[in-house]
C-alpha cells in the first residue's frame, strides 16, 4: 500500500448523493481476480454511453478534470453491497483521497484498508468546495494527513477527524498483510512452541 501522509491534487466534484458500490463500479466488471485494472471502469454507467462512447455531461470526462486525484462528493458515498472492488477502483483510477459530508461504513473502511483517505467534512464546508471546484478551473485541495486539515492556497481550511490507527496505517502504508508481516518473529516463535500433535491436526 502506497503511504499517504500529504497530497495536493486537482479536485473533482460529482454532487451526488447516495452513490452505492454498484454505480462506482458495476456488478458484471467483478470477474477479476487481481486488484488492478478496474480503473477503467469506474462510474461505467456514468461515463459511456450504450454504444460505449463517453458521456460528455459526465464530470470525469470533462477537460478540466484530467488528472484529478481527489474526488468530492455528496452525502452517504460508498452505500450498497460491500464490495472491495470500489475503492480499488477509485485507487486505480488515481483517486487517493475522498471528501465527503459522510460515507458508508464498509466503504469507509475498505478505503482505509487500500490507501484512501476518506475526510468527513460538514454539509457546509463541502458545499463551499463545490463551489470552488466548479467556478475555478483546476481547482486543488491538501489532504493533509500528519496534520488532519484540509486546505487549499486561498484561505479554506478545516479539520477532520480519523482515529489514529487507521492515520498510522495509512501514513505507513500498511495494508491488513503488511501488519502482519510486522509480528512474523512472534508468530513464527509461537508456532515453535506449539506441540507437534497440533501442528499436524492443523
Amino acid at each position: 500500500m502506497t503511504p499517504f501522509r500529504n497530497h495536493t491534487g486537482i479536485v473533482a466534484p460529482l454532487d451526488r448523493p447516495n452513490v452505492d458500490t454498484d454505480q462506482i463500479i458495476p456488478k458484471q466488471f467483478l470477474k477479476r481476480i487481481e486488484r488492478t485494472g478496474f480503473g477503467e471502469f469506474l462510474f461505467y454507467d456514468w461515463r459511456y454511453t450504450r454504444s460505449g462512447e463517453p458521456e460528455s455531461s459526465f464530470v470525469l470526462n470533462a477537460d478540466r478534470y484530467q488528472g484529478a486525484t481527489i474526488l468530492l462528493a455528496g452525502k452517504n458515498f460508498g452505500c450498497g453491497s460491500s464490495r472491495e472492488h470500489a475503492p480499488w477502483a477509485l485507487l486505480d483510477y488515481g483517486f487517493r483521497a475522498i471528501i465527503a459530508p459522510s460515507f458508508a461504513d464498509i466503504f469507509r473502511n475498505n478505503c482505509m484498508k487500500n490507501g484512501i483517505v476518506p475526510v468527513v467534512l460538514s454539509e457546509a464546508e463541502v458545499e463551499k468546495l463545490f463551489e470552488r471546484t466548479n467556478n475555478q478551473p483546476g481547482y486543488q485541495l491538501t489532504v493533509d494527513l500528519e496534520r488532519r486539515v484540509v486546505e487549499d492556497d486561498r484561505g479554506f481550511s478545516a479539520p477532520f477527524a480519523i482515529d489514529d490507527f487507521h492515520r498510522h496505517c495509512l501514513m505507513e502504508g500498511l495494508d491488513d498483510i503488511a501488519l502482519t508481516e510486522q509480528y512474523a518473529s512472534q508468530i513464527a516463535a509461537y508456532e515453535a512452541q506449539r506441540p507437534t500433535w497440533r501442528s499436524a491436526q492443523a
